[in-house]
């Protein structure tokens, strides 16, 4: 099937557009940003159905909430800030939000400098995924999205050094794996030179 042609060319025709709940514009802006809006849920839930069904539910409420949009900061930024409080709010739901009581695990992980360059950005993106939901939810929140402590801190319902806690356990944690990501990619390789 053809792709559907942009309608409303321009970011304000199309809110105008959607504030009159013109299914043509919802569909424009669902097919504008739904494959950003899925990968965004997914850094935060890491299951893909629930995570597509998260994105509907937050492409529902900006449908539901256009018009408390007011113009001033990015309208992709607005979107973006949806799906990350109905990701948040899945995880609550699924009591899946771990506050200090986390795995102390991550205490006694040494430092690694440097990470592999051979390291690529999908399997960063896993590693990311793999970490504990707690540590996950406060890096992608931080790392990713750029949120200071203190709006974690709020978003979440913990205390800003609880934020900054699992930060840093989520960091010390990520290094450890890639590290070890690291020393499995190095086998490989002298394993290959090896069979040559």
């Amino acid at each position: 099937m053809g792709r559907i042609l942009a309608l409303f060319s321009q970011e304000a025709q199309l809110i105008k557009a959607l504030r009159k709940e013109d299914p043509k514009a919802q569909r424009q802006l669902y097919d504008k940003y739904s494959h950003r809006m899925l990968a965004l849920c997914f850094r935060y839930v890491c299951d893909e159905m629930a995570a597509e069904d998260v994105m509907v539910e937050g492409f529902l409420k900006v449908f539901e909430k256009i018009n408390q949009f007011n113009s001033e900061g990015s309208f992709e930024g607005w979107i973006r800030r949806i799906m990350v409080n109905e990701s948040l709010g899945y995880l609550r739901k699924q009591k899946r939000i771990l506050e200090d009581n986390l795995s102390d695990e991550a205490n006694n992980i040494p430092d690694y400098i440097h990470a592999d360059q051979n390291l690529e950005t999908e399997e960063l993106m896993a590693l990311i995924e793999a970490l504990p939901v707690g540590y996950r939810t406060v890096f992608n929140l931080y790392a990713i999205e750029g949120y200071a402590h203190i709006e974690i801190a709020q978003m979440l319902g913990i205390t800003e050094s609880t934020s900054k806690s699992q930060l840093h356990r989520a960091r010390a944690l990520l290094q450890k794996m890639v590290a070890e990501w690291q020393n499995d990619y190095k086998k490989k390789v002298d394993y290959e030179k090896a069979s040559c």
